[in-house]
């Protein structure tokens, strides 16, 4: 059980692990416009069904493709977030949970289709960009799993909070306390120099 995520996720982590990836583009025509390289939907099926194990879930953060691969995946449980090209009707009954936009797990964590910038006291775990250019925007610290760019390889959430992803991350109460002490220290010293 992943104990850091809010009540209403920790159900995904109750019986295994999570799982997340995003922007499957199971036989999307544009993918090796993307890349080049884009692997088959079958492989992608393969490595998939190869690190997932039957109890654990799986999170996709959008651009599944089509919905016959999704059928194929061994999995307990199946989450989305909508990407850009999908569109909810065409996966009902495929996924346990469908969101529509961005969502946050934990108080940390923001997962999104798109990359979210300006919120610095989260990690924001996103796909969308094939190209991983917006890694360095300015604002939250990005983890992007678009397939290609992570190897078309899910990545285990526990492990990746485990292993201290978040341990640079202030959280947005230490942020505003620092704030509020910072502004009474200029308040303060404003103060004396002008007596």
């Amino acid at each position: 059980m992943i104990s850091t995520l809010y009540e209403p996720f920790r159900h995904w982590s109750e019986n295994g692990s999570v799982y997340i990836l995003s922007d499957t583009h199971f036989d999307d025509d544009d993918c090796k416009l993307m890349d080049p390289n884009w692997i088959d939907p079958a492989e992608q099926v393969r490595i998939l069904n190869s690190v997932i194990m039957k109890n654990d879930t799986f999170v996709c953060l959008g651009d599944v493709g089509k919905p016959e691969y999704v059928k194929q995946l061994r999995v307990r449980k199946k989450i989305l977030l909508l990407g850009n090209h999908d569109r909810r009707g065409e996966y009902t009954g495929l996924f346990d949970e469908i969101y529509a936009g961005p969502l946050f797990i934990a108080d940390k964590i923001l997962l999104s289709h798109e990359p979210v910038y300006g919120l610095p006291w989260c990690l924001n775990i996103h796909g969308h960009d094939h190209s991983n250019m917006e890694m360095y925007k300015e604002g939250c610290k990005h983890l992007n799993l678009a397939a290609n760019v992570c190897g078309y390889t899910p990545v285990n959430l526990g492990k990746l909070i485990k292993d201290g992803i978040l341990s640079d991350i202030d959280s947005i109460h230490r942020i505003t306390i620092d704030h509020a002490v910072e502004k009474k220290e200029k308040k303060w010293i404003n103060k004396e120099i002008q007596t």
